[in-house]
C-alpha cells in the first residue's frame, strides 16, 4: 500500500478554519484519475487539487470534488499555490504559468499590506447563458420566496472555468434564511443540469466590499456548500459589468461569502473589457496552512 500525504490549506482567508477548505497532493504524477477521485471522495472538502507536471506550463492542477473533476478551481488554486510557493518548491519567481483543464492562466506573486502571500489567477473567458426556468421553484430550491429574488437584474448562468448560476437576491436579510435542497437543482437548471446555483446581493456586511453571496453546490458534486468561491467570485466581476453598470470599462471590489456558515473569507476581483464581448477575469487571495492526513491506497 502507497502512503498519501494529503496537505489542508484554507484559501481567501489568513486565518485557520475560515475561508474554504482544499486539500492539496503535490507531486502526484503517479496517481491515475481514478486515484485522485478516490482521494478526493476520502478527503471529502469541496474540491481536492493535485499538482502534476505539464509539458506547456510550469506546473499542472486538476482538481476533484468528491463526486467528478471539475475543470477550474479558484480556492483550491489559491491554496495550492500557495502550498508551493511557501515550501520553496517554486523558489522567487514572481510569476508562473498553470495548466487547468481550461488553458493555460498566468498566476502572479506579491505580498499585501499585511505581509501575507498573495496570489493573483487569471481566469477563463465569461461566458453568459440566459435562464429560461422556473424562479419561484428556484427560489424554493434555495429556501427563499420568489418576492426576496430581484427583479431587475436577471438571473443568468455564468462560467470562468466552472458553470453557476447567478441568482441576484434583493436583502442580505435573506442569506441566513437560505437553505438549500440540493437535489431538486437538476430539473430546474434544465440547460446546465450540473450547475451551482450562486445567490449574491449588493448590500453586504463589510462596507468594504462590493458583494455578498454564497453558494450551493450540484448534488453531482458530492457536497452541499461551498464557503468561498472564487471562479463564482470572478464571474460575479463580469456580471456587474455586464448587466449592473455596462457603461464601466473595468472594476475592481472585494466579494464576502462564509459568513453565514462561520467560513469568513473575502476574495479580490478585478474585470477588465477588452470588447463588446471579452473581459479579462482575475482573482486574488491568500490562504494558510492547517494540517495534513495520510492516507493509503
Amino acid at each position: 500500500m502507497n502512503n498519501i500525504k494529503v496537505l489542508h490549506y484554507d484559501a481567501f482567508s489568513p486565518y485557520p478554519n475560515k475561508g474554504n477548505p482544499a486539500g492539496v497532493v503535490l507531486e502526484a504524477d503517479h496517481l491515475s484519475e481514478s486515484d485522485m477521485q478516490s482521494i478526493a471522495h476520502k478527503v471529502g472538502f469541496n474540491e481536492t487539487v493535485f499538482v502534476v507536471p505539464s509539458d506547456v506550463a510550469d506546473l499542472r492542477l486538476k482538481y476533484f470534488t468528491p463526486g467528478h473533476e471539475i475543470n477550474l478551481c479558484g480556492h483550491a488554486t489559491m491554496a495550492s499555490l500557495f502550498a508551493l510557493k511557501t515550501k520553496g518548491i517554486l523558489g522567487e519567481a514572481s510569476s508562473i504559468k498553470i495548466e487547468t483543464n481550461v488553458g493555460v492562466l498566468p498566476i502572479q506573486f506579491s505580498m499585501d499590506n499585511n505581509n501575507h502571500l498573495l496570489i493573483k489567477m487569471k481566469q477563463d473567458q465569461p461566458k453568459f447563458i440566459e435562464f429560461n426556468g422556473d424562479r419561484a421553484k428556484l427560489a424554493h430550491a434555495i429556501g427563499l420566496t420568489l418576492d426576496e429574488i430581484e427583479e431587475d437584474l436577471p438571473i443568468v448562468y455564468g462560467c470562468t472555468g466552472a458553470w453557476t448560476l447567478l441568482v441576484p437576491i434583493k436583502s442580505i436579510d435573506s442569506f441566513n434564511k437560505m437553505k438549500p435542497t440540493n437535489s431538486l437543482f437538476p430539473e430546474i437548471l434544465t440547460q446546465l443540469s450540473k450547475a451551482s446555483i450562486h445567490p449574491f446581493s449588493l448590500q453586504t456586511l463589510d462596507p468594504q466590499a462590493l458583494m455578498h453571496a454564497r453558494h450551493f453546490s450540484s448534488p453531482y458534486s458530492g457536497t452541499v456548500e461551498d464557503p468561498v468561491t472564487g471562479t463564482a467570485s470572478g464571474v460575479m466581476g463580469a456580471y456587474y459589468l455586464k448587466y449592473i453598470d455596462p457603461h464601466l470599462d473595468s472594476i475592481q471590489f472585494d466579494v464576502e461569502q462564509g459568513q453565514e456558515i462561520g467560513r469568513d473569507g473575502k476574495v479580490n476581483v478585478e474585470v477588465y473589457r477588452l470588447d463588446s464581448d471579452r473581459m479579462d477575469v482575475f482573482i486574488s487571495g491568500t490562504a494558510v496552512f492547517v494540517g495534513a492526513v495520510d492516507l493509503w491506497r
